[in-house]
């Protein structure tokens, strides 16, 4: 029993030697790559090197607000261990003398190598809108290039890529962003052994793009943990203008039964809503931008019920609730008790604006108004029956917009034609089509 007691022990100790040795090991990674500490010293220096080290796990306690001990206590290696931006805490992530803003307005951008884990358009969309969220706290303009010349280069890509900056595989460093400059100044890295995605699981890309691209400006990290320049991975952070709660997952816009809330032209776009979800296709282009509504309107954190567009104040209305908002100004609500509906209206199915004739009709249950928009008041003899009225549609419509001299009204996964002037459906077709599935 003693010799096998005595055994046991060695073992149990070797194991504790060897663990420590590679929290110590992984420790001094983190502060060499974050904190600027040192190569590590030859061994009959140790002495002489640990309070270099312990200095550096202090100044990293201090950035992340831990108590500052010195020491690898377990608060402290449950930071290190925490995924993360790959960009300095204490340094310019900078090839080019710190160089820390660009010297113009219009900033260009190109996408090189993808990621397996979203399809390419999913990728384009939340790059997109990543960029967008500078734009709007900012007088920048970020533009799409098709070449490999563009100011500002997203890859992906694994382990050693070409920068001196190699990546460590899953769960550690997810990507890094140089600051503003010539060659790799503004190019921003992932680390495709990381699961990315458009949603709460993996590592939610447009999160993660939105803070490299704010060193990509040249930006450095906040030690406000609230911040999307926090060096850590967050699903809830605040972003320059409004809170963003990533939990809401991409739709398939090819599902048999997709069906839309609302839509809308736009000028020459033409808006989807589903639930809190948004799809824009510009007419004269084949990719369709998408994502949360308030990654485009930010100031809209409902559903959309329905939403029209009066070409000559271009303005688009969009309908949730009992409220009306204005896309110039998603802020301003009036009620739409103030377009004439009695009281017991409390929710718009559908609603189309005619050019031809200049009124904004608004589908209700089996019922609809007619709204004189030159005038500003509803017409008299309103509401009407549906059926009566339309031919062919004993139905509750879910959507409407006005084309080409036709309404399309959207009833459920399907799509119907309506003539105008001829009063009746001339054909239909699945919803998905209108976003080319």
């Amino acid at each position: 029993w003693f010799c096998y007691a005595k055994f046991h022990t060695t073992v149990m100790l070797r194991y504790m030697i060897v663990r420590h040795y590679r929290t110590f090991i992984c420790s001094q990674e983190y502060l060499r790559h974050y904190y600027n500490l040192k190569k590590e010293q030859p061994l009959a220096r140790i002495k002489r090197y640990l309070p270099s080290f312990t200095s550096k796990v202090k100044d990293m306690q201090s950035f992340f607000g831990l108590n500052t001990t010195g020491s690898l206590d377990s608060e402290t290696l449950e930071v290190m261990s925490t995924p993360r931006c790959g960009v300095s805490d204490v340094e310019d992530y900078s090839h080019n003398n710190r160089v820390n803003r660009w010297n113009k307005n219009v900033i260009t951008y190109s996408i090189g190598r993808y990621t397996s884990d979203l399809p390419h358009s999913t990728v384009d969309s939340l790059i997109e809108s990543a960029l967008s969220v500078w734009a709007r706290a900012s007088t920048l303009t970020f533009v799409r290039s098709r070449t490999q010349r563009a100011d500002i280069m997203v890859e992906f890509a694994t382990f050693e890529h070409g920068d001196a900056y190699p990546f460590d595989g899953a769960k550690g460093t997810l990507a890094h962003a140089f600051g503003p400059g010539e060659g790799i100044g503004g190019d921003a890295h992932f680390d495709d052994d990381e699961t990315w995605t458009a949603g709460s699981k993996g590592f939610n890309l447009y999160l993660v793009a939105a803070h490299e691209f704010g060193h990509s400006l040249g930006l450095r990290h906040s030690q406000n943990p609230e911040s999307l320049m926090y060096p850590t991975y967050k699903s809830t952070i605040l972003l320059p203008q409004t809170w963003l709660e990533s939990t809401l997952q991409p739709l398939n816009k090819c599902s048999a039964d997709l069906s839309f809330d609302a839509v809308s032209t736009l000028g020459d776009a033409t808006f989807f809503f589903k639930d809190k979800y948004l799809w824009i296709k510009h007419n004269q282009q084949y990719d369709i931008k998408e994502g949360p509504i308030n990654n485009f309107m930010p100031k809209i954190e409902s559903k959309i019920d329905a939403a029209f567009w009066v070409p000559r104040r271009s303005t688009a209305y969009l309908i949730h609730g009992t409220d009306i908002s204005y896309h110039t100004t998603p802020s301003w609500l009036t009620p739409i008790s103030n377009f004439g509906f009695p009281p017991w209206v409390q929710e718009i199915d559908a609603a189309v604006h005619i050019v031809k004739t200049g009124r904004t009709l608004f589908f209700i249950h089996d019922i609809y108004y007619s709204y004189n928009e030159n005038r500003r008041v509803m017409d008299a003899g309103y509401p009407q029956y549906i059926s009566d009225d339309f031919q062919g549609l004993n139905t509750i419509i879910d959507a409407a917009v006005y084309k080409d001299g036709f309404i399309y009204f959207f009833v459920g996964p399907q799509v119907y034609k309506y003539d105008y002037t001829q009063k009746q459906v001339v054909g239909n077709e699945k919803a998905n089509t209108w976003l080319g599935c």
